[in-house]
């Protein structure tokens, strides 16, 4: 699909009138607290651990346990619903953290655009700092929702100077532009992903802005202040040149960068369930407890 612009925004416009299910299995509240607010215009969802789990979480010493808060922000080209796999990697994240997740369901594009989607999800963010302190808070996002998660932590600092407890990137897109030179020589190895209908979903969302805003590119945002990043990075996954120039970027500006490099894995590996997947999924745990 992706590697035809029509194919993929014809698929677009077809779940414009046939939207897709956004709804957690069901089956996941054997093993975590699932429950359904209304924050702002949207629906938002809080996955808690389940108070009769027997399972040890990891959070770290000195935390009390139930104060940790995580946002997660889904991936789908900005244009495709939250699938079940993103919903098992969230009731896995939060039995082995013991971290509760805020999932917003945020307007896909065309409806949502980054000037409006980054804004809101920057006010649902500060509003769990407002609870527990921005040194208990973390971003994660996969894909797209990476980009969205690095650009919601470049906005919480912009707009008061706030350092979160930890930024999660999952195969992050980074810079929509589709005109980085390694792409060339990565795309014939990626499966999943390619640069003709990838890019033209980017232009649904980044709508009135450019290519090169770092609401929408947050590639090309200021990462001075920022706290601690967590990356993780399939070789055979074209956002990965995207993480090729983040990395030197943001350590060169003070943030200390965790990344864990899939060699050989596909694009979100980490949501698949493949052995592979492991030490990732255990990185996203230390970084978030």
């Amino acid at each position: 699909m992706f590697s035809d612009a029509s194919r993929t925004l014809s698929r677009i416009e077809h779940l414009s009138t046939h939207p897709q299910n956004y709804l957690p299995p069901k089956s996941l509240e054997r093993h975590v607290v699932i429950t359904r607010r209304v924050f702002g215009d949207g629906v938002v969802f809080d996955v808690s651990p389940h108070p009769q789990s027997s399972e040890a979480p990891a959070v770290s010493a000195g935390v009390r346990a139930g104060t940790r808060r995580a946002v997660y922000l889904h991936g789908g080209c900005y244009c495709f619903e939250i699938t079940t796999f993103h919903w098992r990697l969230i009731a896995q994240l939060v039995r082995d953290s013991g971290v509760s997740i805020t999932v917003p369901i945020v307007p896909l594009a065309p409806r949502g655009t980054a000037s409006v989607v980054v804004q809101g999800v920057a006010d649902l963010t500060e509003s769990l700092i407002a609870d527990v302190g921005a040194s208990n808070v973390s971003v994660i996002g996969d894909s797209s929702g990476g980009g969205m998660a690095l650009a919601t932590a470049m906005m919480i600092r912009r707009r008061s100077g706030a350092q979160l407890h930890s930024t999660v990137l999952i195969a992050p897109w980074l810079d929509v532009s589709g005109t980085d030179p390694m792409l060339k020589k990565i795309a014939p190895t990626d499966p999943w992903l390619a640069v003709p209908g990838t890019h033209a979903a980017g232009a649904l969302y980044r709508a009135e802005l450019e290519e090169s805003d770092w609401r929408v590119s947050p590639l090309f945002g200021d990462f001075d202040g920022l706290g601690a990043i967590t990356l993780v990075s399939g070789t055979r996954d074209i956002v990965y040149a995207d993480a090729l120039r983040m990395v030197p970027k943001a350590r060169e500006a003070g943030v200390a960068v965790d990344w864990v490099v899939g060699e050989g894995m596909v694009h979100v590996y980490p949501l698949l369930p493949i052995a592979e997947a492991v030490p990732a999924r255990e990185a996203i745990v230390r970084a978030i407890a």
